[in-house]
């Protein structure tokens, strides 16, 4: 299992264990020998091993509400410690037929969304690394147990998109250096 996997799977069962409901996380990914280096007090205080190469979750500052992540992310440039990112979400999910009836407002969405009797609540956790590499766990709330959670690299491609975004530089670098 990749370090991302694991750090992907932790936080799932982590925030499994607050319940749901919850607002939305971002989480910095970092090299916990990088982290032990640069801070070691906060990694005794994060109970990091000294002799473990592992990814850190460092959870950062609260996002705003679920309509807004993707935006918020796209605001959002990583330092060059900073070797992943992960986002833990909820959204409600309902099935394809019913694309249709979803009103345009975003206000009656929501509440259409919230009142259908075949909506899914869904958390998603989605990591990714400056490489490339990807990690995705699904719960959903009508199968909350830790042996029904699926997970995969590819299974939120679209969130997996904005986190990756994170880490590409604001604007081309000139090559002529002006």
């Amino acid at each position: 299992m990749s370090l991302l996997e694991e750090v992907v799977l932790d936080l799932e069962r982590h925030t499994a264990q607050e319940g749901w409901d919850a607002a939305p996380r971002l989480y910095a990914l970092v090299r916990s020998s990088e982290l032990r280096a640069a801070e070691p007090e906060l990694a005794d205080q994060l109970g990091l091993p000294a002799d473990a190469d592992t990814l850190a979750a460092l959870e950062q500052p609260a996002l705003p509400e679920q309509a807004a992540v993707e935006d918020a992310l796209a605001a959002i440039a990583w330092p060059d410690a900073v070797d992943g990112c992960a986002l833990v979400i909820e959204r409600v999910v309902l099935p394809p037929e019913v694309e249709d009836d979803i009103p345009a407002d975003e206000a009656e969405a929501a509440a259409f969304a919230a009142q259908h009797p075949r909506r899914e609540d869904v958390r998603m956790i989605v990591g990714v690394l400056r490489d490339g590499a990807r990690h995705s766990a699904l719960r959903l709330r009508r199968h909350d147990a830790d042996d029904e959670v699926v997970a995969g690299p590819d299974l939120v491609p679209a969130l997996a998109e904005a986190l990756a975004g994170t880490f590409e530089p604001d604007e081309p670098e000139d090559p002529s250096g002006r």
